[in-house]
């Protein structure tokens, strides 16, 4: 049978999102005729032409409005062709600043040549060309479109939406601008396809507006069944009781889509009756039944990138940072070396969920014959290992392999900071082609990685780092404030760790998370062994992953978390960009004030 698969608007620019890539292989070999759609990188294909912001610019009242946007269409091909690697001639005249019409965002621009030096004018050029795109993308967003953005298409309807109601309202009205430029793709799509079944996945809140609309679409014009998964359902809709969605499709797959994908398509044929779904959610039995039925990750096929226009993706340079850019710069090939994480102990974690408490990996000849495999079909070397944490002993085999093969690639991706990570094994990674790794350090705080079971210190992280320092690769390190217990001596303690890092050159990115309490982790399952209380007293409607919670004292904390987040972050961008390292710590919070106990306590009471 003919099956559709689907990533909506809008995830990366930079590279295709790999859960399409990854069914398309599996369902092919069972027999299936797949075909794939990146209607996010389709999207901006087609908002970024001359032709379609020159009719854009003539629905602008304001005379100096209009005359910017006609500016921006005469260029704006040239400018897409530049971001995709096809005219790098164009960079000299883009960084001498005579070519590009400069928006509010040009406004607060870095010195560029303290970010790029005096000889990277194609990574000036590439950031000036992003404050560009995303000037236009502002501008639709602000006057025509509140749904639009470059990565995210609507995401205030799904982020923490406890009912289905604004999100159903919002479907029920007229559809806008790019929404039917959105819809137009997915006809030509349906056209070309004529599928019996659409599998449209949902990674990230910014993806569910989109995918909604096609299923709507879908369901109205087509005889086709849908069905939605991916991330967004595996952790928010596991109890769903809210049938309303089941309006937009027919199914919802939680945890891995293989099984159940074939399946749905089993049934549609006719092979099976419906008690043979495997953690499929109907309208009928919207509940979850919960299945260990999976393919070994080892057994698995590999990804198959065909039918994606791999020509259209776009690389952006949104930060100076050399490290912050890999995310939004280059076309990696993104595929993971194992499923789940082989730690998976983190209270924080949602490690009760699939996708990170079963750890399956394959042999590391396998991970490279898949590595040479889509190196075959997309042409590009680089590789973004998306694991929760890659396994170092994997690792280590995989550079091995890769370097008794000769092959030349480039890879980087997400790791815990362990004692594995010797001088040793730092060198053999840069050998065979590692570039970089992130990984959490979390709390940045010994009391507190020992209560979250983060297994790690401060000091062996910093130890890591350095190796990673002196084989040449470049680290980025998620953090975390706001953890239950933790004090506001804690916090500062935390970053002038993060300093210290900085400082010693161990790390080059980093970035800073407010803790989450959610049903799937340790905390959220037994938050009185963290020094918490959950406060949410029964399951939402619509979606269920992140939980209330307060202290004994019936608060949170004694201090405006929200201010201490903004000191967080802004003192760690400007040690991004190496500035302020020299500043005391408490300089990064100016107005942050501790509240009144009492005040707080009768407040929560009301």
């Amino acid at each position: 049978m003919n099956i559709l698969l689907i990533t909506p608007p809008l995830t990366q620019l930079n590279t295709p999102y790999p859960a399409t890539t990854v069914l398309k292989g599996y369902l092919q070999s069972q027999g299936h005729t797949v075909y794939q759609a990146d209607l996010g990188i389709e999207l901006v294909d087609q908002i970024y032409t001359r032709r379609w912001l020159a009719d854009y610019a003539q629905g602008i009242a304001d005379p100096d409005e209009r005359e910017y946007m006609l500016r921006c269409s005469d260029i704006v091909e040239r400018v897409m062709m530049f971001l995709r690697g096809q005219d790098n001639t164009l960079a000299p005249r883009i960084v001498n600043r005579s070519l590009l019409p400069e928006g509010p965002r040009f406004s607060q621009l870095a010195d560029l040549e303290w970010a790029f030096g005096i000889a990277g004018s194609e990574d000036k050029a590439r950031h000036l060309c992003t404050l560009f795109i995303e000037d236009i993308a502002d501008y639709i967003r602000d006057h025509t479109d509140a749904n639009f953005d470059l990565i995210r298409y609507a995401e205030h309807l799904a982020n923490y939406a406890p009912t289905f109601d604004e999100l159903d309202t919002a479907l029920q009205a007229p559809i806008t601008t790019t929404d039917q430029l959105m819809l137009n793709l997915l006809q030509k799509h349906l056209d070309k396809a004529q599928p019996q079944l659409v599998g449209i996945t949902i990674p990230f809140p910014g993806c569910l507006y989109g995918a909604l609309r096609c299923g709507q679409y879908i369901m109205e014009h087509t005889e086709a069944k849908v069905s939605l998964g991916g991330g967004f359902p595996n952790t928010e809709w596991r109890q769903l009781s809210d049938t309303r969605i089941f309006n937009y499709c027919h199914y919802i797959n939680i945890d891995d889509g293989e099984v159940p994908m074939l399946r749905l398509a089993q049934l549609i044929e006719g092979k099976i009756n419906d008690d043979k779904l495997v953690r499929t959610l109907t309208k009928e039995n919207p509940s979850l039944v919960e299945s260990a039925e999976v393919v070994a990750f080892g057994e698995q096929p590999s990804p198959d990138f065909s039918g994606l226009p791999l020509d259209k993706y776009i690389s952006l340079a949104e930060m100076t940072n050399p490290m912050h850019r890999l995310w939004s710069q280059g076309r990696w090939n993104k595929m993971m070396m194992a499923h789940g994480c082989y730690w998976h102990r983190c209270a924080f974690c949602d490690t009760r969920l699939d996708y990170i408490g079963r750890y399956d990996a394959p042999t590391a000849i396998t991970v490279v014959d898949r590595m040479e495999h889509i190196i075959a079909h997309t042409g590009i070397s680089g590789f973004h290992f998306v694991d929760e944490a890659v396994p170092p002993k994997l690792l280590k085999e995989v550079c091995e392999e890769i370097l008794r093969r000769h092959l030349t690639v480039s890879f980087w991706g997400n790791i815990r900071f362990e004692k594995a990570y010797t001088q040793e094994l730092c060198d053999l990674m840069a050998d065979a082609g590692c570039v970089a790794v992130s990984g959490g350090l979390e709390v940045a705080s010994d009391r507190l990685l020992k209560l979250i079971d983060k297994g790690v210190t401060i000091e062996q992280t910093r130890q890591v780092c350095r190796h990673f320092r002196d084989a040449g690769i470049m680290v980025h390190t998620y953090l975390m404030y706001g953890f239950p217990t933790e004090t506001l001596e804690e916090t500062f303690d935390a970053l002038e760790n993060v300093r210290q890092m900085f400082d010693e050159g161990v790390v080059q990115s980093a970035f800073w998370h407010r803790y989450a309490m959610t049903c799937h982790s340790p905390s959220g399952h037994e938050p009185e062994k963290y020094g918490a209380r959950c406060t949410t007293l029964s399951p939402n409607p619509f979606c269920n992953n992140e939980v209330d919670w307060t202290n004994d004292q019936g608060l949170q904390f004694d201090y405006d978390i929200d201010e201490v987040g903004r000191g967080l972050r802004l003192a760690t961008y400007n040690y991004m960009n190496d500035l302020g390292l020299d500043q005391p710590i408490r300089s990064w919070f100016p107005g942050l004030r501790i509240k009144n106990k009492d005040k707080q306590r009768s407040k929560h009471k009301r």
